[in-house]
């Protein structure tokens, strides 16, 4: 099984579990993890499960408390991420990634298919596969240009074109999460470091 949660990534002096939305979480239940930080106080956390009821709701109270853009990612089994992101003078976006595996499991499934093992080996599948990955992929450079005027707002990215972050949103991995960590990088974000590595 993989990873299935939200990961949220904003920018604080303090660590982003004191922010007041997540007063009611148990952290000592193992549900929040901080991940690699970087710098200029942008941090990860890792919540597992249906810990954030409400990502939306989440995003907009950690812009509020921070004074920072802050992004959210829906991670599915490993497999798909759908990422929100806002600040105080952006709109919020959205994007999808591992967009791949994303057009399968998103395919229209006609009502009377009663048997999905037999579904997924028919032409008729793949043609709803291609459907929703034309569908998909239509979203893509609005949502780059999106997600690289929200990075501009945070100080970052200037350097970065639409076109690069188009090829993430159209890349793959097997753990999506990777591919979160890959699109805060290309978007010009302070690398990751192990706090380990510090000592």
């Amino acid at each position: 099984m993989g990873f299935s949660g939200e990961l949220v990534f904003g920018r604080s002096d303090q660590s982003l579990l004191g922010a007041p939305i997540f007063d009611g979480i148990d952290q000592s239940r193992d549900t929040a993890h901080a991940g690699w930080p970087r710098a200029g106080g942008w941090q990860t956390l890792q919540f597992h499960g249906d810990v954030i009821k409400n990502p939306a709701t989440t995003l907009q109270a950690l812009v509020e408390w921070t004074g920072a853009p802050a992004c959210v990612a829906s991670v599915y089994d490993s497999d798909v991420a759908i990422v929100m992101g806002l600040g105080s003078d952006v709109e919020l976006w959205e994007a999808c990634l591992n967009l791949e595996k994303a057009t399968g499991l998103w395919a229209e499934v006609p009502d009377d298919v009663d048997d999905m093992s037999e579904w997924v080996s028919t032409p008729a599948f793949a043609a709803a596969v291609d459907r929703k990955r034309a569908e998909l992929d239509a979203h893509v450079p609005g949502d780059a240009q999106a997600a690289l005027d929200w990075a501009r707002s945070a100080g970052s990215g200037h350097s970065v074109t639409a076109a690069s972050i188009q090829e993430v949103l159209r890349s793959g991995e097997v753990f999506v999460e990777e591919l979160f960590d890959a699109l805060l990088d290309r978007l010009g974000f302070p690398e990751a470091v192990d706090p380990e590595s510090r000592r």
